[in-house]
This record gives C-alpha cells, sequence and structure tokens, in this order.
C-alpha cells in the first residue's frame, strides 16, 4: 500500500497517513489538548469507517501531537451553547460512540500511544487500544465529575472490563489523577517508555504486527472479546473451531511451513 495522506487540510483536528499496511492515526488539536468537539468527533468517525473498508490496513497507532494526548472534551466550546448545550453534546457523543463502535471492531491490531493528560472520553480512545505504550509523563484522569457531568465515550463500559468495577469506581468518583507507574500496575496501560522514545517505540511495535498473521490477530481479537459474553463450554467450540480454520489460511500453512523449515515465516494477512 502506498502512502497516502488522506487529510490535506491545516485545519483538520486529525491526521490520517497510511504507509505499508500501518494507519497512523494522530489526534492533531494541540493548543487545545487534543480536546474533542464535534469536528474532531466527525473527523474520527470519517476515519474510524475507512479504516474499517480498507482492506489494504494491517495495524492502526493511536497518538497525539503537542503537551498531551487527549484532555477529554472541549468544555469552552461546549459552554458557547448554552441553553443549546444536551442538544449539543448529543449530537457529539452520537459521533464520537459511532465512531468508538467501529474502531472497537476492526480485526487488526490497534496500538495506542499516550503522554501528557488523558482525560475524560480520552480515556475511552486509550482503552480501545489492543496494546497501550505510555510516556512517562502520563496523567490519566476521569475528570468527568469535577464539573458534574456523567462518563462518554465508553469509560463506564472499558474500564471495569480492564481493570474491575471497585477500581474504576474509585478512580470516577475520587476524579484523582494517575500517574504513568500506577496506570500500568492498574492494567490501564502495557507498557511505559521515556517520553523522548515514546514515538519510536510505538512505531517499532505497530510495524512489527502489521508484518505478522494479520488475520490470525483478528480471529485472537474476536475470541478474547467474544470470551466475555459466552459460557466456558461455548467459548472452547469456539476456538477449536477457529483454530481449525486458520490451519487451512495461507498464514497458518505458511507458518507452520516456516516453523519446520527454521525460517522467518511470511506473513500475508490471508
Amino acid at each position: 500500500m502506498e502512502t497516502v495522506a488522506t487529510m490535506t487540510d491545516p485545519t483538520s483536528s486529525i491526521r490520517l497517513i497510511k504507509d505499508g499496511g500501518v494507519a497512523h492515526v494522530t489526534l492533531d488539536r494541540p493548543d487545545n489538548l487534543n480536546t474533542i468537539d464535534l469536528a474532531f468527533t466527525t473527523r474520527l468517525l470519517d476515519i474510524a469507517t475507512d479504516l474499517a473498508h480498507d482492506a489494504g490496513v494491517r495495524a492502526v497507532l493511536l497518538d497525539g501531537t503537542g503537551r498531551s494526548f487527549c484532555g477529554g472534551g472541549d468544555l469552552k466550546s461546549f459552554a458557547a451553547h448554552g441553553d443549546a448545550l444536551p442538544h449539543h453534546l448529543r449530537d457529539v457523543t452520537s459521533h464520537l460512540h459511532a465512531a468508538l463502535s467501529v474502531l472497537a471492531r476492526i480485526e487488526v491490531p490497534v496500538v495506542v500511544a499516550v503522554h501528557g493528560a488523558v482525560a475524560g472520553a480520552g480515556i475511552g480512545l486509550m482503552a480501545l487500544g489492543d496494546i497501550v505504550i505510555a510516556a512517562e509523563s502520563t496523567k490519566v484522569v476521569f475528570a468527568y465529575n469535577a464539573i458534574g457531568f456523567s462518563p462518554d465515550g465508553g469509560v463506564s463500559w472499558l474500564l471495569p472490563r480492564q481493570i474491575g468495577a471497585r477500581r474504576t469506581l474509585e478512580l470516577a468518583l475520587t476524579n484523582r489523577a494517575v500517574g504513568s507507574a500506577e496506570a500500568l500496575q492498574l492494567g490501564l496501560v502495557s507498557q511505559v517508555v521515556a517520553d523522548d522514545v515514546l514515538a519510536t517505540e510505538a512505531a517499532a511495535l505497530v510495524q512489527q504486527l502489521a508484518a505478522g498473521p494479520t488475520r490470525s490477530f483478528g480471529v485472537t481479537k474476536r475470541l478474547i472479546h467474544d470470551s466475555l459474553t459466552r459460557s466456558y463450554p461455548e467459548h472452547l467450540a469456539a476456538e477449536g473451531e477457529a483454530l481449525s480454520a486458520s490451519a487451512a489460511t495461507a498464514d497458518g500453512i505458511e507458518g507452520l511451513a516456516a516453523f519446520l523449515e527454521r525460517r522467518p515465516p511470511g506473513f500475508t494477512g490471508r
């Protein structure tokens, strides 16, 4: 897949660049801490839809420019709507949640690289990652209750499943900031690196994943997510069917042959 910049408008709130099977999505409102407004959510939905329909995408990297990954909602823009704010927030969340639903179903690996503030719905964007790399500067804070709002962005659904309901409630109700070390301990992030190597580490990981058996990755993601709604016997049956099917794929045949021949596999995602 050739390098393609799908958005050249310098005023765009999110950039998308595709290169060699990697889709690099960058939140790009650095002067506003990459906060979320209606234009942001509309753009995110467009990007999510694009990625979901592009068979050439083999891995996704999501990160942000400036001092922070995402500071949550753009409260200044929200306040400007006055009495019409409830209606406006329905528009914002309808686009945001549609985008998140699409991104959650993408079967290729999603790597999220976070730094600085990760607040409000920014936590939802972070939590969508299959692997989350955090810079040492990362601070995660719910923020909603500080202004009398309740969560959005899937935060109240994703976090109880990732770190447990008890820990999620404590963070939500106290609104305390969680640093990178504690975020790692809680399971909010997968690993922590120095700020100056975050971009390099994230790029290397997503390139590694893009070169892997992406069809197998997709099945693995589905199995793990579906395990939350299946009984154990049902899930064992699904695993058996999936494993048998994977043995007939091009990547399955290549992977086994490469192992027997003691050579690196050449996966194609088929």
